[in-house]
Formats: C-alpha cells, structure tokens, sequence
C-alpha cells in the first residue's frame, strides 16, 4: 500500500479561536465589577490538511489539550472560527455536534479512565455504534466491532470481546480506546498524549499503529504532544504553543532542526536525549523564570520575561504575529532575524 500524503485541501481550520475561562472573584472585586479571566487558548490559528498528522506541542497549561477540546466541541470557544470540510463548525446545535462527532473523533490521554469499567470491551465499542444509530441489527454492529478490533492487532478478536477494561494492560487499554474511535469511520482524530500514560516500551508500537491505520483508513490526525521527541517522528508539520498562543510553525525538520522562536529553542534544549543534531548548540540557551499565569497574560511579546534575547520593545510593542521565516516555516518573534 502506497504511503499516505496530505492534499492541499483543508479538513479543518481555527481562526483566531479563544477560550478564556472567567477567574472566581472576591466580594471586593465584584462590587467594583472587576473580572479577571484565564487566557487558555487566546487567538489560535491554524488549518489541518487532509490526510496529514499536524501536532500540537508544549509544556503543561500551553493550551493544547483545550484547543483539542474546541475542535472536539467539549467546549464553546469565547470568540474565534472552527470550519470543518469547508463549513463553519463554531455554533453546531446539539444535533449537529452529534453528526459533527461520528466524523471527528478523540483518543483521549488516560486509556484507565476513557472506558466505562464496567463494560465489556465488546460493549465499548458497541455504544457509538447505538448511539449513531449504526448496525441494523447486533450480529450487524458484532462485525463491525470485531473488523476494528482487528485494524488495532487485538487479536484473536474473541480473546478479547468479553473481558473488562481492568483485564487489558495500559497498551491494550489504548489499542481498544483507538478501536473504539476507529468504529464510526471518522474523518480526523484528535489524538490527545495518546502514549504519555503508556510504559516507554509500549510507545513506539502504539505510534506505529497509528499511522499504520493512517495509510489503512485514510486518517488525519489532530496530534497533541509535550513530547517533542514523538511528535518528531510521527507528525508531518508542529505548531509550538506557550500560553495560549502558536509561537512556531513548520515541518518537524524545520521546528526542531532549525528553530527560530526562543521558546521552541529552550524546549528542543530540554528534552534529555538529542532529537537533532543541532541540540548540542542550543544547550547553551538558558531560560528564565516559571510560566507567567494565563491569568496575568504579560504586555507584548508574552515571553519576553523568560527570554534571555529580549528587549525593551519585545515588551512595549504590541504581540508579534506569526510571519514567514522560511518556506513553509512561521515564527513568532521580531528578533528572529538576529538572533
């Protein structure tokens, strides 16, 4: 079989998508109509094209998993655009999140908690199908069952239908959940740390079986990482992500052998085994100081007070905008010329 390649046709895109969560307010703040809100996702652009894996990297509280969240419709973005296949997918009312469901769907980070434990694994994978409305009759949903079971190398198939969550280990555990999802035949995935919870010998096949369900089903994949290691191998392009804005964005060979933003730098820098050969020179980047509060969002260039390269207009000129560092390569730093 032909290996997969993205299409210049987009499947999804954000546009300027937001989600601010309001901060609980003391007495004295609520008789001054003061109101504070958590930034967790503030202007996030970005499209998707069919058939590609497009990661989303950076460390915890960057707002990955809530941009996961607005593309799976968990939440309401605060303001911002969701178009899927064309179609505005911001405001879908609750028959269309349910359509909009079966063709997007998420494998979800805790294999342990994403199943009801008290199903079968059969059953499992059976409840999208009822709820969906598919398979005329149980023999019907039985075999479509059984044909994900097997797409995931849960086999013998019958091994494996009657037992319990608690039954399978974490790796099974993720293979059944990827199972699950596989069922409705959907358009795109979103993957969220998909092996963070799964021992480092397990990883690897997991990755491996997805994109081999990739080249079988004609997936896209929504991929969403801190793991910069991972998404270097699995992903086709990498948006960098710090406090609720995309910083970078390009190829994996781009992001992480030549990066541009300071902040893709120092995480590049931090990962414990090299990833690229440039890793050795970008060792010596330091970082200052703890991730700021997405609740007190600093002026400017929102990474100014951790960047070692950062000057006084990084903080008084307004937030620099992704722009164009290379083909097909985006950054998000006035500097990056210099520096």
């Amino acid at each position: 079989m032909p290996e997969p390649s993205a299409t210049n046709e987009v499947i999804l895109q954000a546009k300027d998508l937001k989600k601010w969560f309001p901060v609980r307010r003391r007495l004295r703040q609520a008789i001054k109509g003061e109101r504070r809100w958590v930034r967790a996702v503030d202007g996030v652009s970005f499209s998707v094209r069919r058939g590609e894996i497009f990661g989303l990297i950076g460390e915890s509280g960057c707002g990955k998993t809530t941009t996961g969240k607005l593309v799976m419709k968990l939440l309401d973005p605060t303001s911002g655009r969701l178009d899927f296949e064309g179609a505005d997918a911001t405001g879908l009312d609750k028959e269309a999140v349910i359509a909009y469901r079966r063709k997007v769907q998420m494998i979800f980070q805790d294999p342990y908690a994403s199943m009801n434990p008290r199903f079968k694994i059969r059953d499992v994978l059976e409840e999208p199908l009822l709820i969906h409305g598919i398979g005329k009759s149980r023999q019907e949903r039985e075999d479509l069952v059984t044909q994900a079971l097997a797409a995931v190398k849960l086999t013998p198939v019958s091994d494996f239908m009657g037992r319990f969550p608690h039954m399978l280990s974490g790796g099974q555990r993720q293979r059944a959940a990827t199972a699950r999802t596989l069922i409705l035949s959907p358009d795109l995935l979103v993957a969220d740390e998909p092996v963070s919870m799964i021992d480092l010998s397990t990883r690897a096949e997991i990755l491996a079986m997805m994109k081999e369900l990739q080249r079988q089903f004609g997936l896209t994949y929504l991929y969403i990482t801190h793991d910069l290691s991972t998404a270097r191998y699995f992903t086709d392009r990498i948006a960098v992500m710090y406090l609720g804005r995309i910083v970078e964005l390009g190829s994996p060979d781009d992001v992480v052998d030549h990066p541009v933003h300071p902040y893709t730098r120092a995480l590049i820098a931090a990962v414990c085994e090299p990833v690229s050969g440039q890793v050795d020179v970008i060792k010596q980047l330091p970082i200052k100081g703890e991730i700021p509060s997405a609740a007190d969002i600093p002026p400017g260039c929102r990474f100014h007070p951790r960047c070692v390269f950062a000057t006084k207009e990084c903080s008084e000129l307004p937030e620099p905008e992704l722009e164009t560092v290379g083909e097909g390569h985006q950054a998000a730093c006035r500097r990056w010329k210099e520096i």
